[in-house]
């Protein structure tokens, strides 16, 4: 494996955290005798073009150094691939990282991890989903969740969690269950009303909210959270119980374990690992084993 580490950088993620993580990440792979090559980019598209020339000239692993969007962004380079993907968490969900046991805000302690597991082949390989081309780690979100998401990146007068929470009492104030129709795994398409509807590779989403809290990300299936038609009162009532995962007990909530599913709703844009992934209908589909992250013995 080349000696060569390239870290992928998100300079404004965490309100600045990005940049000033760039540093000691780098230095303890430098100290471990790796040479490391930076990228940037000056948007996301020229930040994923020179990302996936790096793995196409063979660098010995992607270090992202940012938050969920940034290793969503990283994923779209390295899937597929025999290139490791390292995670310096440092953004303000840090989902990504979180499932997965890694250091959250810590910049040195993940460069040292990614730096050893290099080294000794300390890697896991995890399953991906897909949507059309992209990829995503964590869950995919329709539904009163992905409308909160809608509401929030339209409010810029606020920032961090304060901005969701403004975000979810608007929501409610507005909210319906929502119809959808669903497929899962190629079988027959049903109607249904719903809350919300979260395809899960990983657990948590929206910086530990343990939606899919079951899910597993090497069992080569989505868990799929369905939230049933609520109240306003109910939905104030399970929605707190998202933070342990004891919603799943709740009677409104359902779980399918699926290789595939198809949502097809009307005016319900899907977000995954954060990010917009577009507006329904979408095909959702696990692909196993679909990267090797570098996570350690």
């Amino acid at each position: 494996m080349t000696s060569e580490i390239t870290l992928f950088v998100n300079p404004t993620a965490g309100r600045g955290r990005g940049a000033h993580a760039a540093q000691p990440a780098a230095s303890a792979l430098r100290d471990a005798g790796f040479s490391v090559r930076t990228v940037l980019g000056e948007d996301a598209a020229d930040a994923l073009r020179r990302a996936r020339e790096a793995v196409a000239a063979g660098t010995g692993a992607l270090i992202a150094v940012g938050g969920d969007g940034l290793m969503s962004l990283a994923l779209q380079a390295v899937a597929g691939t025999a290139t490791p993907l390292g995670v310096v968490a440092v953004g303000t969900g840090n989902d990504f990282a979180r499932v997965l046991g890694l250091p959250i805000r810590d910049p040195a302690a993940a460069g040292r991890l990614a730096a050893r597991a290099v080294k000794d082949g300390g890697h896991r390989e995890i399953d991906l989903g897909r949507v059309g081309d992209r990829w995503f780690g964590t869950v995919l979100a329709s539904g009163f969740d992905s409308r909160v998401n809608d509401r929030g990146n339209r409010m810029r007068f606020v920032g961090g969690r304060f901005t969701y929470d403004l975000a979810i009492l608007a929501e409610l104030a507005a909210f319906k269950p929502i119809p959808y129709r669903i497929r899962l795994d190629g079988d027959e398409a049903r109607e249904i009303e719903a809350t919300l509807i979260a395809v899960g590779n990983g657990t948590t989403y929206g910086g530990g909210m343990r939606i899919c809290a079951d899910a597993e990300m090497d069992d080569g299936l989505f868990d799929v959270t369905v939230v049933g038609e609520c109240t306003r009162t109910e939905l104030l009532k399970v929605f707190p119980k998202v933070y342990k995962g004891t919603h799943l007990d709740h009677p409104a909530v359902t779980v399918h374990r699926v290789s595939s599913i198809e949502l097809v709703a009307a005016g319900v844009t899907a977000y995954a690992d954060g990010e917009p992934m577009g507006a329904l209908p979408l095909t959702a589909t696990c692909v196993p084993g679909a990267v090797r992250v570098l996570t350690g013995p």
